[in-house]
């Protein structure tokens, strides 16, 4: 349990995933990798179109310092012990391809969170670089980016990350929903 709470009951897995950033640097197999992305193939999309499209980068990997410059030295600073960067991308052939990729990246999430990962998604990168660097046709949008690894005590981060190594609250629920018109 992470402190949180919900105002009305949820299953505990939606509960309790957030995106820590303490990563030990451990590299991860495929066996450890793929089934994280086996569960964003099976995400809902409409029509079953499933415009997602994931481009990644294993560390130690001839990829990894494309994916890796084009992150804010912000998440440098953290995503330099991670397993796996992550691009994700949309096709942007339908008008749901947003809101599709976006139920893959919490499957994704999900999936990782259960297997005890850190699954951190973030925007703190150059989108139009990304574009140009990994050769994304015009044809796909970049949706965000995800750090991926093996979970390392907070204390391995510098301090001022320390004291963000937190799950984070959400706004009240009234907030997010209206009965009716806007």
């Amino acid at each position: 349990m992470n402190g949180r709470s919900s105002e009305y009951p949820i299953q505990p897995y939606i509960l309790n995933r957030w995106s820590p950033r303490a990563m030990t640097g451990e590299e991860m197999t495929d066996s450890e990798l793929m089934p994280l992305f086996e569960a964003a193939r099976w995400a809902p999309s409409s029509y079953n179109a499933q415009p997602w499209k994931f481009l990644y980068a294993k560390r130690n990997t001839v990829h990894w310092n494309i994916f890796f410059n084009l992150l804010t030295s912000f998440n440098q600073s953290w995503t330099a012990k991670a397993s796996c960067l992550v691009i994700v991308l949309s096709k942007i052939d339908r008008k749901t391809h947003s809101y599709d990729t976006g139920a893959a990246w919490v499957s994704l999430a999900f999936e990782g969170n259960a297997r005890g990962y850190v699954v951190h998604g973030m925007e703190g990168f150059d989108y139009d670089r990304a574009k140009k660097d990994l050769k994304i046709p015009a044809t796909y949008q970049v949706e965000a980016m995800i750090a991926i690894g093996k979970k390392a005590p907070k204390e391995t981060l510098s301090k001022d990350l320390q004291a963000k190594e937190i799950p984070s609250s959400r706004v009240p629920l009234q907030a997010i929903l209206q009965e009716g018109s806007f």
